[in-house]
């Protein structure tokens, strides 16, 4: 078993459901694990909860037996060696052992066995002493919500995160059961928009018998669940909010249609063949208005769009301005511009892999962008020498001042070029860069500041790819010359696409 949360994980919650009886327990793992491999799409923790009672229960209350949670809690105590037996018993069936502690004392257990994942219950969820002691283990981190306000959550959150925890938090309501006008499913959608580093779960107390709650926060993209499990027999009844075998069974096949149905969710996927191939059906082909002779280039004047298309013709899908066709073969009038006659360049490729290699060296320097923000391209001598001589570019700010980062690729140069109406400031935030000024070369290091000021001729370059924060007087488009006049007159030179950071 590895120390990260894994992925698809659905929690057994075991809770005081041994009923303090080791062999009951020890029977409840096995047949829950019989269930469990039947869907080996899932990843499976059992549960159980430490209390160090001698210390956890006030002195003056430990024979308050007329106080329900005490009575139940005194009455399926376990011991250490009774633990012991458990866990083995779930490491046999090849489960994660998971526990949930609600005292410090009970952390002194967990640190002398096999855990592979702790629990923060929602009443703990803000209990600082005990969050310390759960940070301090080497383990991941689960940790219920139900009943924290936001800055509570907050303040978790950022506990967990600015001590590199491996942790997740779960959507929970603590009523048990929890009646379906309060379940609030839509709170996934919420702590998922709102902590969207943080992964976000499921722990469910509804009537056992429904399957439709574990089926929405799928959909909503919850990818931890926990179920509270029993099993009844004629000593031993089940409580209101707990699952029997057969109900488990039915919750599980619920989760496994529902994640079949929900597919990926992470990443557009295309993999319906019959899906492309209807649509491609639907699609105009490209048609010749007149013959033209092999060599040459389509213009849009050259073609027209018409229904239906022809096999292995190009559609009006594929025609656009990054595509660039050049016959291969002699064409005649309402013959098909296909695959047959024509080869393609297409450039968009060349912008995806300069996409991917922007959103590489932005992660490489841990520089967060907003989601959503324009990416500009500059090819000064064309898309095709982009290697050698470009840049991107993204301005985050153009008022009275401007703020952009500039970003050059291992061995890629910015040409020279000055400014009339706007002085810059450059400070190297990640990598390595060449600055050229009026002819002499300053090398920078990560922090340098340097102030480039009206009409110096300026030129980046970068041995092995660099992040440069610019601020700046306000930017204007009319303001940038370049040395070399060819640069100046290509007005094709600059091509902005939308950035998803989180894609």
């Amino acid at each position: 078993m590895n120390s990260l949360l894994p992925e698809n994980l659905v929690v057994l919650e075991i809770a005081n459901n041994h009923m303090g009886d080791v062999q009951h327990g020890i029977n409840l793992i096995k047949e829950y694990s019989k269930v469990c491999k039947k869907y080996p799409q899932f990843n499976y923790a059992f549960k159980l909860q430490y209390r160090h009672l001698d210390s956890f229960i006030h002195e003056d209350f430990k024979e308050r037996f007329d106080l329900g949670y005490i009575k139940r809690f005194q009455e399926t105590r376990l011991n250490e060696e009774d633990f012991d037996l458990l866990i083995n018993c779930i490491k046999d069936n090849k489960n994660f052992a998971m526990v949930t502690a609600f005292d410090n004392e009970s952390y002194n257990l967990i640190k002398k066995q096999p855990i592979d994942i702790v629990k923060i219950a929602s009443c703990s969820f803000g209990d600082w002493p005990l969050l310390e002691s759960a940070a301090q283990l080497d383990l991941p981190i689960i940790a219920s919500t139900a009943g924290a306000n936001l800055e509570t959550i907050d303040n978790v959150i950022s506990f967990f995160s600015n001590r590199d925890k491996d942790f997740a938090i779960m959507h929970c309501v603590a009523q048990y059961p929890t009646p379906d006008k309060n379940m609030n499913l839509s709170q996934i959608d919420f702590l998922k928009k709102r902590y969207c580093d943080v992964r976000v779960g499921f722990s469910t107390h509804e009537n056992p018998g429904s399957t439709d709650m574990i089926k929405m926060a799928i959909s909503k993209g919850a990818d931890i669940f926990e179920k509270h499990i029993a099993l009844p027999t004629e000593e031993y009844p089940i409580n209101k909010y707990s699952v029997d075998l057969n109900q488990f069974e039915d919750w599980l096949k619920a989760a496994s249609f529902a994640q079949n149905v929900c597919g990926e969710g992470n990443k557009r996927v295309l993999d319906n063949k019959d899906e492309q191939k209807s649509l491609k059906s639907l699609q105009r082909g490209v048609f010749f208005k007149a013959s033209l002779d092999t060599g040459h280039v389509v213009t849009p004047a050259d073609v027209y769009f018409a229904f239906p298309s022809e096999e292995d013709q190009y559609t009006a899908n594929d025609f656009s301005k990054y595509s660039m066709f050049t016959l291969t073969k002699n064409v005649t009038k309402n013959q098909s511009l296909s695959r047959k006659n024509s080869k393609n360049i297409n450039s968009r490729k060349n912008l995806e892999k300069i996409v991917n290699q922007v959103k590489k060296i932005v992660s490489d320097a841990d520089i967060k962008l907003p989601n959503k923000i324009i990416l500009e391209i500059s090819h000064h001598y064309g898309i095709d020498k982009f290697d050698k001589f470009g840049m991107c570019i993204f301005t985050l700010i153009n008022r009275t001042y401007c703020k952009k980062l500039l970003i050059c690729f291992a061995g890629q140069n910015h040409p020279e070029q000055y400014h009339t109406k706007k002085e810059e400031t450059f400070r190297l935030l990640y990598g390595d860069a060449s600055l050229i000024l009026d002819g002499k070369e300053s090398i920078l290091n990560p922090g340098d500041i340097v102030t480039v000021e009206k009409e110096v001729r300026h030129e980046f370059s970068s041995k092995s790819g660099c992040i440069i924060e610019e601020i700046s007087d306000t930017h204007f488009k009319d303001d940038s010359f370049y040395s070399d006049d060819a640069i100046n007159k290509n007005m094709d030179r600059k091509t902005h696409v939308t950035f998803f950071s989180n894609s």
